[in-house]
């Protein structure tokens, strides 16, 4: 009987280990994320078709005429609301700097449909881009205002502001994304400033 009791094996503790629990998918992948991959505002083929097109030039050109053009338009309608002189002039300088506006925002759909293959709402700029639609609404209104006679002067200009808070808003989430751009570029970065299709691009 102890003989018996001394040859019989102890248990197998294989029989009462646990397989290790599988990872799914989503699990993998935030354990293993790839961040600079998923950061990357461009691939390489996007990034060969900014540099390649002409319309990078062109929003780089008029990016910076938009904001000397808001500049001075900002400056004449805080004068007009501090002094109540030159609403006739601060009234132009808006609607100019709506047309600008207009202008770099269907130039920029088109910079955006040349590299990212959208003319909205790339991946990459998806933010900004829904935030310009804001700054056009805005401008929209503004114009609309004028044209109908709405609002008062004073209403005008208020509007004007407002729709001026939201550009310089998005101007910096552009320039915020060009600055990651350079940051990404593998060599020196392009002579020619990319933006996408909103206000400043």
């Amino acid at each position: 009987m102890t003989g018996q009791t001394g040859s019989r094996s102890a248990p197998d503790q294989r029989a009462f280990s646990v397989a290790p629990k599988s990872r799914s998918p989503i699990e993998a992948g935030r354990s293993d994320p790839n961040p600079k991959a998923s950061s990357q505002l461009y691939t390489p083929d996007q990034r060969a078709r900014r540099d390649a097109t002409p319309w990078t030039l062109v929003q780089g050109i008029l990016a910076p005429v938009q904001f000397l053009v808001f500049l001075v338009s900002l400056a004449l309608v805080v004068r007009y609301l501090v002094s109540g002189e030159g609403f006739a002039l601060a009234t132009w300088s808006v609607v100019i700097k709506t047309l600008v506006l207009y202008t770099i925002m269907i130039t920029g759909a088109i910079w955006e449909k040349v590299v990212f293959g959208r003319y909205l709402f790339a991946p990459s700029f998806f933010w900004e881009d829904v935030f310009s639609m804001l700054v056009l609404a805005l401008h929209t209104a503004y114009l609309i205002a004028v044209f109908f006679d709405l609002l008062g002067a004073q209403g005008q200009m208020l509007l004007a502001l407002a729709a001026y808070v939201t550009y310089v808003i998005n101007a910096a989430q552009f320039v915020w994304k060009l600055r990651q751009a350079r940051l990404q570029s593998p060599t020196t970065p392009p002579a020619n400033p990319s933006f996408s299709m909103g206000a400043t691009s």
